[in-house]
């Protein structure tokens, strides 16, 4: 393999493209009209040339001049129904009609408000409808320039107003509210709300019906029945990979096809009539939004629109086909961009509002024949072979074929061909092999056939004796393919050889005068070189033509010479011929006999063709205007398909005599070969009139007999094809039922799981206060065993305040013996009475001290007791507020319960009802319950004070005991101190001794038995304080019974 040269590598790249742009050169200006102050007047002031610029007929700018000139922004276009006049409005309230028809504009109104949408469609023609700034809709008159009707009713801007067909109605939208208006009495009939989360696109009428179609933000649309604004339907919601959320829309004429496009390349075609997206329609990659859609109207298609306008965001209104979604035109650029659009309802005019602020008005018929000039057949693009070809010069021998054919789009009529060759050899080309003596039989013959064609098709070229060589060149080319080397001659001659043959028989001296004129204006010294030597254009310039080159090029550059004139405007053929005699101008000059100019025409020379060739391009840009060729051609035509196109630009009375003359001789020789074979004929034709009648009669019989057969096999299909139509009907059916099976059990599945969701939810909350009544237990447990111990500690504590009293017991036995034995010794011992009763009393000072000692012991122990009492109370009020706590918590959690239930059983209205009944007498009960409980609480809050004081009291009554105590212990003294003064005493001493001994017993069993009642009452205490709690936690169970539910469904 080999690899391809750079030129073939473009062309073939060219053959995948089809959405580049070509660059052209320089255009003629366009039409333009300034406004200006006028408040009426022309538009244009000569005939438009919509061809000239793009399909542009004119520009129109509103500016204001004076010490800050600028330019008034056109914001909005309208057209009419006739579609003739044209309503825009700018940004200073503004309003101008334009009569395209009339050639006039006019200022109807001024607004002083920059307007956001316009109507010019109502039934009376003359008025209009125009949304403002304000919000408001005004409808004002073109004739009078007077106010109708003003219109409100909105809160924000009207972004689009859309007449339904009769001109009696009206739509206004805006994002929050779309609004339907009595244009006969301009009051509001209805009004379109919506919630503020969703807004409104767009609505509007369809046409030629009584429907109205609303599109939303969320893209749902809608269709509404007019007459009852019942909704007929709405459009499914299309599932795509990339959400398309729909900004703009467009309907076709006859109201079938609904298009919706947003910020994406891609657009969605409805079916209005099947509510199904039928098409997706991908735009090329450059686009990533789409702005506005509008149809290109059509007076042949039935309404059914073909040709839809995509403004993008690059600010270009590309026209597509949406069957064929190919590209016709577009319009607008990146320097000129569009704002917004409108396409007249003719489909004549498409009016674009551009970015500057000015208004450029189209011809629709323009920009189809650019847009076909441009798209060749096979996915080619004229411009860019056009870029291609100036680049490398030539096309490539593997791709030239093609791009010839493709760059002159013949039609290849095979019928039509077929119709000429079967006329057989034209008398003036039988001996054609005397003429021109080609030793390639093939060659000949195709070229016989070829010239023969071309004559039946048109006389003119039977006569043309230059005619074989201007055809040669092709039919070597297309020897293979005679079709196709016939419609390129033909189309050679249509286009390239324009007025040729209106001097026929004489060369075309107009064609030859716009060539002379070129080469004046170029070279003039030249043209007087050759006028000097009597050598006119037949002898410098027909001879190129007529032969196409052929005898001065070789075939490569032949070749390369016509890759460029193809590709190009025809008069391009006639500036290749200047600029081979200007290429040529050293040797010419030198040249002085017409001898030598005849040769030098004739001959090959020694030229560079690229430099010829770069000279036609130069010439064609370089020549003025009044005398370029263009002016006098025609575009290029391809032929037409189907039949070949008549040619009849010659003068018929002088090829209508040659062509007599010749039939005459050719009929006379013919007659004598008719009258001898006449007989003959007549005897054959009789028995071939008998042999096709009897053939006919078979054949109908035959015909007769297949029709039946095939009426039989109709009836039998059509009976397998109801059969089918019974069995899909019956599968449709099962799979719905099963498709509504399958809802079903996922609907049951689902209510399932909810029940499900809300038992484990219950068991969890089950849980819970399980868990914290177990809890509170088990605080209630701890605190029953603090108590417990409590009570083990004051039972220690009193052992040991007995151990103490038994002790002091003891002491005082002990203290009596002593002061029996001393008193036995005082006796014994009289002689020391003194000494000894000073020792006693020193011993009864020390007692005295360790009674008082035991005293404020016994008055300590008293108020620790006390205090710890006091300790108990508190600790036993703590416990009862945390436990009034846990009540509180377990009531917030019941609450939270009753909530849930209520929730969970909204639908269920007779059963919510009896559960708040029952819940309302629980709650009566649990008052009840709080209520006891307070009655409890108090009652043992009443008990403890009375046991406290009933303590306090003993408390007090141990004191005064104590007190009681002390005195016979003073009287013990004083009776001791009377004893030392009455020492001769002895018998009443011993009596006060036995007194107090006594008394001492006494007082001491009545210690023991106060400390026994103590000690029963603190044990009923303690057992009372249990039997307290207890009761308290049994309450606590009662009161919070476990919670049920009973099972809940959800029903269809």
């Amino acid at each position: 393999m080999t690899a391809a040269p750079p030129a073939a590598a473009a062309v073939g790249g060219a053959l995948r493209e089809e959405d580049e742009r070509g660059s052209g050169g320089a255009a003629p200006r366009m039409e333009s009209c300034d406004l200006g102050s006028r408040q009426q007047g022309a538009i244009w002031h000569r005939k438009p040339s919509p061809a000239a610029r793009q399909g542009v007929i004119v520009n129109i700018i509103h500016s204001v001049k004076g010490y800050h000139s600028k330019t008034i922004r056109f914001l909005n276009v309208a057209f009419d129904g006739s579609g003739d006049s044209l309503l825009t409005g700018d940004h200073q309230g503004n309003t101008y009609v334009f009569d395209l028809n009339g050639n006039r504009f006019n200022l109807v109104q001024r607004t002083m408000q920059a307007c956001t949408a316009l109507a010019f469609n109502l039934r009376r023609k003359t008025e209009f409808l125009v949304a403002l700034a304000d919000y408001s809709v005004k409808c004002f008159d073109t004739e009078t320039k007077e106010l109708v009707s003003w219109m409100r009713g909105h809160d924000s801007s009207v972004s689009s107003i859309s007449v339904h067909g009769s001109g009696r109605y009206a739509i206004t939208t805006s994002t929050d509210t779309a609004q339907l208006w009595d244009l006969d009495t301009f009051q509001r009939k209805r009004k379109l709300n919506v919630r503020q989360s969703v807004g409104i696109q767009k609505v509007f009428f369809l046409p030629l019906s009584n429907t109205i179609l609303s599109c939303f933000k969320d893209n749902s649309v809608f269709a509404w029945e007019f007459d009852t604004l019942h909704c007929k339907y709405q459009l499914p919601t299309p599932v795509e990979g990339s959400v398309l959320l729909y900004k703009v829309f467009a309907v076709t004429r006859d109201g079938r096809i609904f298009v919706a496009g947003g910020k994406s390349n891609h657009l969605h075609l409805w079916c209005l009539q099947s509510k199904q997206l039928i098409r997706i329609i991908q735009m090329p990659a450059k686009v990533r939004a789409v702005r506005h859609l509008e149809f290109l109207p059509d007076s042949f298609d039935g309404g059914s629109n073909q040709v839809l306008g995509v403004l993008s965001q690059d600010n270009i209104m590309r026209f597509i086909n949406i069957e064929t979604c190919k590209l016709l035109f577009d319009i607008g650029s990146h320097e000129e961009g569009i704002s917004t659009a409108a396409v007249s309802p003719n489909g004549r005019y498409i009016a674009s509002v551009m970015e500057n602020g000015s208004l450029n008005l189209y011809s629709v018929q323009a920009l189809v024949q650019e847009g076909n000039k441009n798209e060749l057949p096979g996915g080619l693009n004229k411009k860019r072979l056009q870029v291609l070809l100036k680049g490398f010069g030539e096309y490539p021998a593997k791709y030239r074929m093609f791009v010839w054919r493709s760059l002159l789009q013949l039609p290849e009529n095979h019928l039509a061909f077929s119709s000429l060759i079967d006329k057989g050899t034209h008398s003036a080309f039988v001996n054609i092999q005397n003429e021109y003596p080609i030793k390639s039989r093939k060659l000949l013959r195709v070229l016989q056939r070829t010239l023969s064609a071309l004559a039946h098709w048109s006389a003119i070229f039977a006569e043309t004796p230059y005619i074989p060589l201007l055809a040669f060149p092709f039919v070597k080319l297309f020897q293979n393919n005679q079709l196709i080397c016939f419609e390129v001659v033909a189309t050679v001659v249509v286009n390239f050889c324009q007025h040729w043959f209106e001097y026929f028989p004489n060369p075309p001296v107009n064609v030859l005068s716009m060539m002379e004129n070129v080469l004046a204006h170029h070279d003039k010294e030249l043209l007087q070189h050759l006028i000097k030597y009597s050598v006119t254009s037949q002898v410098y310039a027909w001879p190129l033509l007529e032969t196409l080159f052929s005898e001065v090029l070789t075939r490569e550059e032949w070749l390369k010479v016509f890759d460029n004139i193809f590709s190009n405007h025809p008069s391009y053929f006639l500036m290749i011929a200047v600029a081979y005699i200007i290429c040529s101008r050293a040797p010419l000059l030198h040249c002085n006999q017409t001898a030598d100019f005849e040769y030098f025409f004739h001959h090959r020379n020694n030229l560079d063709i690229n430099a010829v060739i770069k000279e036609a391009y130069h010439l064609m840009e370089a020549t003025p205007l009044d005398i370029h060729p263009q002016r006098m051609l025609d575009d290029f035509i391809p032929l037409t398909k189907g039949q070949y196109p008549v040619f009849n630009k010659y003068p018929t009375f002088i090829v209508d005599y040659q062509t007599q003359e010749r039939e005459r001789i050719r009929q006379d020789e013919i007659e004598y070969l008719r009258e001898r074979q006449l007989a003959h004929e007549l005897e054959a034709k009789a028995q071939e009139r008998k042999a096709e009648d009897e053939a006919w009669y078979r054949k109908q019989e035959l015909l007769r007999e297949a029709e039946e057969r095939r009426r039989k096999i109709l009836l039998e299909e059509e009976k397998k094809l109801a059969e089918q139509k019974q069995r899909l009907a019956a599968v449709k059916r099962e799979l719905k039922v099963k498709e509504l099976q399958f809802l079903d059990a996922s609907r049951r599945r689902f209510l399932k799981y909810q029940q499900d969701q809300r038992q484990t939810e219950l068991k969890r909350l089950d849980d819970e206060i399980a868990r914290k009544a177990s809890m509170r237990e088990q605080e209630t447990a701890a605190t029953v065993q603090d108590v417990e111990v409590q009570r083990l500690e004051l039972e220690s504590q009193r052992q040991l305040f007995e151990q103490h009293l038994i002790k002091d017991q003891e002491a005082v036995r002990k203290e009596m013996k002593e002061e029996v034995d001393a008193h036995r010794r005082k006796v014994d011992l009289e002689d020391h009475l003194v000494q000894r009763l000073m020792e006693i009393e020193r011993e009864e000072k020390q007692k005295a001290q360790i009674v008082a000692e035991e005293n404020l012991t016994k008055a300590e122990q008293k108020r620790f007791d006390t205090d710890w009492r006091l300790q108990a109370l508190h600790k036993l009020r703590r416990d009862d507020q945390n436990r009034e706590k846990h009540y509180e918590e377990i009531a917030k959690i019941l609450h939270d319960n009753r909530v849930k239930e209520a929730e969970l059983l909204k639908t269920m209205r007779e059963a919510e009802e009896e559960k708040w009944e029952e819940v309302i007498q629980k709650k009566a009960q649990l008052e009840e319950e709080q209520k006891a409980a307070a009655a409890a609480d108090e009652h043992r809050k009443q008990f403890l004070e009375d046991k406290m004081n009933d303590a306090l009291e003993l408390a007090e009554k141990l004191q005064r005991e104590d007190g009681y105590f002390e005195r016979p212990r003073d009287l013990k003294a004083r009776r001791t101190e009377r004893r030392v003064e009455l020492q001769r005493v002895p018998r009443s001493g011993s009596i006060c001794l036995n007194d107090l001994s006594a008394s001492e017993s006494s007082s001491h069993m009545f210690l023991d038995r106060r400390r026994e009642e103590l000690a029963c009452q603190e044990q009923e205490l303690m057992a009372e304080v249990r039997r307290l709690r207890q009761k308290l936690t049994s309450r606590a169970q009662m009161r919070r019974p476990p919670t049920r539910f009973q099972a809940t469904k959800w029903t269809p």
